[in-house]
């Protein structure tokens, strides 16, 4: 397994990559040909945050965003796919933002868009035999959620059902299998690891507004 970074950290086999840069894309490859000739998985799991609202954000923050966690999947698919035979496997890592209307418009309309890019690679690469899936998870304990106020916290914790954050050793197993052989007739698909953060449509509020009035009898319509 290769693994990459912006800022690689020495650890295992790591590589210095930007995403957003297609020459560094090009050198990867080249490098990847040539020790192995080939490969079988790619995991589009770059990410940067960018929490202005819609009326504050610049348009080069908003570019910015785009710029990894879209462009950079793209980028990634174009110059990784000549080297994968059939049977290869690629997983891209949404959020559930890319399900919802969360209030960072940038990292949203990422997310948003890198579902579009997903769709169609499964389309285009699946004559191929590779197959490309996307892997939505809610609040993971990460170092990017790490400067989350308690507030903020607090409430994703009241709309997600299971009551808690995830870990990546919720999202790792996902990933693994849809890298691996067992879901060889897998593509196209979204799978939510969000603890049922988006199951709701938004309404768990509502049903958690209304749940201590379940045992007061109900309350007959109005009709006129």
């Amino acid at each position: 397994m290769v693994a990459t970074d912006v800022r690689p950290d020495g650890v295992g086999d790591c590589r210095k990559l930007d995403v957003s840069n297609e020459a560094d894309w090009a050198a990867l490859a080249a490098e990847l040909r040539e020790t192995y000739g080939h490969i079988h998985g790619l995991v589009n799991n770059a990410g940067v945050i960018q929490r202005d609202r819609l009326g504050d954000v610049r348009p080069d923050d908003f570019a910015y965003v785009q710029s990894v966690k879209t462009t950079g999947p793209l980028l990634g698919i174009q110059h990784l796919t000549p080297l994968m035979p059939p049977g290869s496997s690629i997983v891209n890592v949404g959020s559930s933002a890319a399900l919802t209307a969360y209030y960072p418009v940038a990292y949203t309309a990422s997310k948003w868009a890198l579902r579009g890019v997903s769709k169609i690679a499964a389309t285009e690469l699946g004559p191929r035999g590779i197959r490309v899936n996307t892997v939505h998870p809610g609040y993971i304990e990460t170092e990017m959620t790490a400067a989350a106020t308690p507030a903020f916290r607090e409430a994703m914790f009241r709309e997600t059902p299971l009551g808690r954050s995830g870990t990546v050793d919720d999202i790792a197993p996902l990933v693994v299998f849809l890298l691996s052989d067992a879901s060889s007739f897998i593509t196209g698909v979204e799978i939510p690891v969000d603890g049922g953060l988006t199951a709701h449509g938004g309404v768990k509020s509502v049903s958690d507004a209304m749940r201590p009035q379940a045992s007061a009898a109900p309350e007959v319509p109005t009709v006129g």
